[in-house]
Parts: C-alpha cells; sequence; structure tokens
C-alpha cells in the first residue's frame, strides 16, 4: 500500500484565487474579482498558505503585501493563468510576435520565387520568431496534411485528396509563352503557324510531352515539336535564355523567373487552368496561428 503524500493535493483554483489576491493585495478585492464572499475568500487564502507553506499575504498597516516567496511567484503564475485560459479557450487574441514555431509549406519553385518574398517579410515584421520551411512539390497526399508535416499545400489540389481537407482559392491564372528577349518571336506578332515553327520545352513534374495546348492544336490539324522536359520553371527558362525553344508557364505563378524575358499570349485558345489553392487538414482550422500563416498567404497573393 502507497504511504499517503504529505504534500497536500494541488487544486488549480487555488492558483487563480493567487492571482487574483496578489493583483488586487486585497482579501475584499479579491473575493469581489472571482464573485464569492469575502469569508470564502479568507478560506481560500488559508489553503493557500497550507499549500505553499508561506503567508504569501501579510498585514502592512492597514493593506496586506506579499511575502518574497509570492512576490517570486507573481510573474510566473500571470504567464501560467493566461497559458491556461488561451488552452481552455483556443479563441484567444493572438499575438502575432509571439508566434514560435516552424510552418511547412509545399508549393512549386514558381509559387516560391514569386510570392515567397512576401510571405517572409511579413513572417519577418509580425512573427520574426517564426520560421518558414518551403519544400518541393511532389506527389500531393492527405497523409502529408495529417501527420501534420506539411502544414499547407499549395498548387493546383486535386479534389481526390479527400472531403477532410479543406480547400480555399487563392487566384486564377492563364499561361503565356515565354522566349529569350531578342528570339525572333519578340519582334512579331505571334501566329499559330509562328508557333509552331521553333521547337518548345515542356515543364513537367510528371517528365509530360503534351499538354492542354496540344490537344488544341490538334483541332486544327496542327502539331508542335517538344524536345525537351524538364521539372521546373528555372530549368526551362534557362533552355529557352540560350536556345530558340519556346516555354509556356502560368503567367502570375512565373511572374519573378520570367522578368528578364519576352512573354507573349498563345495564338490558340485552351481553357484556363485549375485555381492555385491552398489546403490544410482540420486539424488545425481553428489553430490561431495557422489561421494567421492562411492570411499571409492569401494577402500575398491576391486574386485579380
Amino acid at each position: 500500500m502507497t504511504p499517503p503524500s504529505s504534500t497536500p493535493a494541488l487544486d488549480l483554483n487555488l492558483l487563480v484565487a493567487l492571482d487574483a489576491l496578489l493583483s488586487e493585495g486585497s482579501v475584499a478585492g479579491a473575493a469581489n474579482r472571482m464573485n464569492l464572499s469575502p469569508p470564502a475568500m479568507s478560506r481560500q487564502l488559508a489553503r493557500i498558505r497550507h499549500l505553499l507553506d508561506d503567508p504569501v499575504l501579510v498585514r502592512a498597516g492597514r493593506g496586506l503585501v506579499p511575502t518574497p516567496r509570492a512576490e517570486a511567484l507573481r510573474r510566473q503564475l500571470r504567464q501560467l493563468i493566461q497559458d491556461a485560459e488561451n488552452l481552455v479557450r483556443g479563441d484567444g487574441e493572438l499575438v502575432p510576435a509571439q508566434i514560435d514555431r516552424t510552418f511547412t509549406l509545399r508549393a512549386s519553385d514558381g509559387f516560391v520565387g514569386t510570392f515567397g518574398a512576401a510571405i517572409a517579410q511579413a513572417m519577418i515584421e509580425q512573427a520574426p520568431k517564426a520560421r518558414l520551411r518551403f519544400v518541393a512539390e511532389g506527389n500531393e497526399d492527405v497523409d502529408s496534411l495529417r501527420d501534420g508535416s506539411i502544414d499547407l499545400d499549395i498548387g493546383v489540389i486535386d479534389a481526390a485528396m479527400g472531403p477532410e481537407i479543406r480547400l480555399q482559392t487563392l487566384f486564377r491564372d492563364r499561361f503565356v509563352g515565354v522566349v529569350r528577349p531578342d528570339h525572333p518571336l519578340a519582334r512579331q506578332a505571334v501566329t499559330v503557324e509562328a508557333f509552331i515553327a521553333y521547337p518548345h520545352v515542356s515543364i513537367s513534374r510528371r517528365g509530360r510531352f503534351e499538354g492542354p495546348v496540344d490537344a488544341a492544336l490538334a483541332l486544327q490539324g496542327l502539331r508542335r515539336t517538344i524536345s525537351v522536359a524538364v521539372a521546373n520553371f528555372a530549368d526551362g527558362l534557362a533552355i529557352v535564355a540560350k536556345s530558340d525553344h519556346i516555354v509556356l508557364v502560368p503567367a502570375r505563378s512565373s511572374g519573378w523567373y520570367r522578368r528578364d524575358f519576352h512573354a507573349f499570349d498563345l495564338p490558340v485558345k485552351i481553357d484556363a487552368p485549375p485555381p492555385i489553392s491552398i489546403a490544410w487538414h482540420p486539424r488545425y482550422e481553428k489553430d490561431a496561428a495557422h489561421r494567421w500563416l492562411r492570411a499571409r498567404v492569401r494577402s500575398a497573393c491576391p486574386d485579380l
């Protein structure tokens, strides 16, 4: 049989009472703050003294002053009470400067290059203790959102990820053609004949050589030559910069990368690409810091 402990059992209500006593400096004031009668608060003070083995508050003239032990506890106790209140409420006012965690965002290199700086700047200005980790697009899956290894998935999100995933559209985009500044197409209106006269680069993480543009050309009995497939914007534009190749990129998501290139509207009509969205797991739906992160991402790339 386990012998009884000599330390009184901890009643967390006593910590709230102690915080009120130290804040008010009187039994009557603390009683009024906690909606108790003065005798009831006096009994709470007696229990606190027994728990701490310390007088806590002692008479000084007509008032009460804290003992050195109580004074030492004051600041730590106030923070403890605030943390407990935030834990229970879960919807308390967020102080971004107090966010101290790492957020992991999965996004394309085009998104990071175009919008990453604005998100990072907002974080430095508002939440300097927070950190951003951008990871490359891969096999988007619900498991990485479910287990918390990814806070936000950004891109063309497949609805097949499941009904539990929260999804919000960031913006819609369109494709443009891009060539080097001194390319022949940079000095003329781009017709469909001129468009297919030059070789093309395909940007596809899955290494695909054809897409919606090829289907639209096929309806006109036309075909373009796609001689290279790469996985990201940087590689595609690196090839275009030193050749006569054309590459198709989403206009908004590639803004930073193609700033030194010539862009033109496509001479064939294709359906608009799916919207760029953010996805997160409902475990973070009401998390104040995560809501703050989502708001910063949305403000960095407003829909036009």
